[in-house]
């Protein structure tokens, strides 16, 4: 996860607006809904705002640590990386 937002945060702003970033939000709020479902059963999740291409790294870093602050399943850790490998190869990044 640090390293597709490192890279996210190198990658030149054309990059970005090809959709690099909109996998990253997109990323970031599937990993926030996750950690919301668990800290907080039956209630709906809030989706995370679109803080900006620039901000994407930074969503996905936020959103991840929530998500294992809050995961107790080995399986489950091993979705969340497969969802951050997944969102890293589609962002070509």
């Amino acid at each position: 996860m640090d390293d597709f937002a490192d890279r996210l945060r190198a990658a030149p702003q054309s990059r970005l607006q090809r959709g690099a970033a909109a996998e990253a939000l997109e990323l970031a709020r599937e990993l926030a809904r996750r950690a919301q479902l668990v800290e907080e059963p039956g209630t709906e999740p809030r989706e995370m705002p679109d803080a900006g291409m620039f901000a994407a790294a930074d969503q996905i870093v936020v959103a991840a640590h929530d998500l294992a602050l809050v995961l107790t399943d080995e399986g489950q850790v091993e979705q969340a990386v497969g969802l951050v490998e997944e969102a890293r190869k589609r962002a070509g990044v």
